[in-house]
């Protein structure tokens, strides 16, 4: 089968889906890649499928731009004749899964985070919903990331229940991300470091974490507490790099920039940290656990189901710094043996709930029901 995967960057693709493009070509289909053109895009060929460049306005809300998107779409799939569409993020969602529904190519559609549109309801929202709506009322599967979203839209009649499925999140590669516990009583007198990985957005939390590290400095001032991840200044939520800038001058938190391999900032840290307002199933937590980091994040849908309170981390409560500083002391006071085990529950819990193989095999799964048309 032809397969097209549609996704709003290259990064994405190779980051996320990579294992998911391998197996699918491994199973002999041809797999074509569709995204914007990043510094991404080169690698996506030692996946073993076709790229095809296509640009589009992640952030924009033009109504003109995105019907011309819709056509663009449409000439794309004319042009390739795709038997199943593999959708990605909002507008490969809505505007991929429309353009496939009129020429009557199935759709498998995967609903990670919701983002700021859900969290702050607007106008926008409600176009959205309709948007989603139309989309994937003839969609032959759509994954969701966690039982809330998959209720969401269920409820609001955005999805059909019966091909409304789980998955658990995009999955980590446990292989590429081995258990590496920290070390125990090395002799070294390094700062307690807490790292928080993600883009700079307010709903991500980051004003709560550089508030609680202030309050945390002041009672245990050998902590450290790093952010890492993209500037991200086309998103409403984009926290500035001014603002970023000005903390770091303050000496409250360490802005480690853009990492190409994170795996070695977590090997650094001793807890990672995401008080998020609302997540999909985030993939810097999955990462950390399948490391061996204990983690502190918001008891908010996403988050809930990767940290088990008191197992291996704990909860806070969304948009509290005061608790979220707490709950970071409370990790920071724990013995090394005690974090430990969290960290060992966490890998346990990525073996046992979150393996990439559960999401390959599932797609696979769905990818081979689809009846080839035409």
């Amino acid at each position: 089968m032809r397969v097209i995967i549609v996704v709003n960057t290259a990064w994405n693709l190779v980051n996320f889906r990579g294992g998911l493009i391998r197996s699918l070509v491994a199973a002999g289909h041809e797999v074509i890649a569709v995204a914007p053109r990043d510094s991404y895009a080169p690698q996506l060929a030692a996946l073993g499928c076709r790229y095809v460049p296509f640009s589009m306005d992640n952030q924009g809300t033009h109504p003109g731009r995105d019907i011309l998107l819709l056509l663009r779409f449409l000439r794309l799939f004319l042009r390739v004749q795709p038997d199943v569409v593999l959708g990605y993020t909002v507008k490969p969602n809505v505007y991929g899964s429309l353009a496939a529904h009129l020429l009557g190519v199935p759709v498998i559609n995967n609903i990670a985070g919701l983002g700021a549109v859900f969290i702050e309801k607007s106008w926008v929202t409600v176009v959205v919903r309709a948007l989603y709506r139309a989309a994937l009322h003839r969609s032959h599967r759509v994954f969701f990331q966690n039982g809330d979203d998959r209720r969401l839209f269920i409820d609001g009649g955005m999805v059909r229940s019966e091909v409304a499925a789980l998955l658990p999140g995009s999955g980590i590669d446990l292989s590429r991300y081995g258990y590496r516990p920290v070390l125990l009583g090395d002799g070294n007198a390094k700062p307690f470091r807490f790292l928080l990985i993600a883009r700079m957005l307010w709903d991500k939390g980051v004003g709560e974490f550089v508030e609680a590290a202030r309050l945390l400095r002041q009672r245990l001032p050998h902590v450290e507490c790093c952010l890492l991840g993209f500037v991200d200044v086309l998103n409403p939520s984009a926290i500035s790099l001014s603002q970023i800038e000005k903390w770091v001058s303050e000496r409250t938190v360490r802005y480690l920039g853009v990492s190409e391999d994170v795996r070695c900032e977590i090997i650094e840290a001793d807890c990672v940290v995401l008080p998020s307002y609302r997540e999909g199933t985030p993939r810097s937590l999955l990462e950390a656990a399948a490391i061996g980091r204990p983690l502190v994040a918001t008891d908010v849908v996403g988050c809930r189901e990767v940290v088990d309170d008191g197992q291996n981390g704990f909860l806070c409560r969304v948009r509290d710094a005061q608790d979220l500083a707490e709950k970071m002391e409370r990790m920071v006071l724990l013995s090394s043996e005690e974090r430990m085990q969290m960290g060992i529950y966490g890998r346990r819990k990525m073996e046992n709930e979150f393996d990439e193989k559960i999401v390959i095999t599932r797609y696979l799964e769905v990818v081979n029901s689809v009846r080839k048309r035409g």
